[in-house]
């Protein structure tokens, strides 16, 4: 039902949303962004957010494939059949952090209610677009992806705090300059 749901190549282009070489320009491009328009912020430690970003992206090969070795769940019906090592989905995860991550890291400046509207759309837009394509391309079952999903709503849960810590918490260097005024 799937398969003639969503043509094939329209398949295969939401399918490599989740492609390392597509989503992680799509993350370094957003922290570097906020490293820049942290610069003239009076947030301290401006390096943080990206860097916590990134280690965010790096987490999801290092938790996904130790978990897809351990459960060597088999593939589905199609070109990969016989395989195993499907669940969770690495390109599910990959799209979640690293659009979940650009999202968060760009919110604080988007000003305007629409524009935060704006962005959180988008990344829900891509997130959500690479789970069908990966199923309808016959390169994971449905359930490969809500695990993903469910991993990532983790990760991504854990670097909003990191993020709304970061920015809530003053700066030292800014404290010891009050307290000697």
């Amino acid at each position: 039902m799937l398969g003639r749901a969503l043509p094939a190549p329209l398949a295969e282009l939401l399918a490599d949303l989740g492609n390392m070489t597509v989503a992680l320009p799509v993350l370094l491009l957003a922290a570097g962004c906020a490293w820049w328009r942290a610069r003239t912020a009076p947030l301290p430690r401006r390096w943080l957010p990206p860097l916590a970003a990134v280690v965010a992206m790096a987490l999801v090969p290092a938790l996904v494939g130790p978990l897809q070795a351990a459960l060597a769940r088999p593939a589905p019906p199609g070109a990969l059949a016989g395989e195993t090592g499907f669940y969770p989905s690495g390109h599910a995860a990959t799209a979640a952090v690293a659009y979940g991550a650009a999202a968060l890291l760009l919110l604080p400046y988007a000003a305007a209610p629409y524009a935060r509207r704006l962005l959180i759309t988008a990344a829900l837009v891509l997130v959500l677009a690479t789970g069908p394509g990966l199923v309808v391309r016959g390169y994971h079952w449905p359930v490969d992806v809500l695990g993903s999903w469910a991993l990532s709503a983790a990760l991504l849960t854990v670097l909003y705090g990191v993020l709304h810590g970061i920015r809530r918490r003053p700066d030292a260097h800014a404290q010891e300059a009050a307290a000697a005024t």
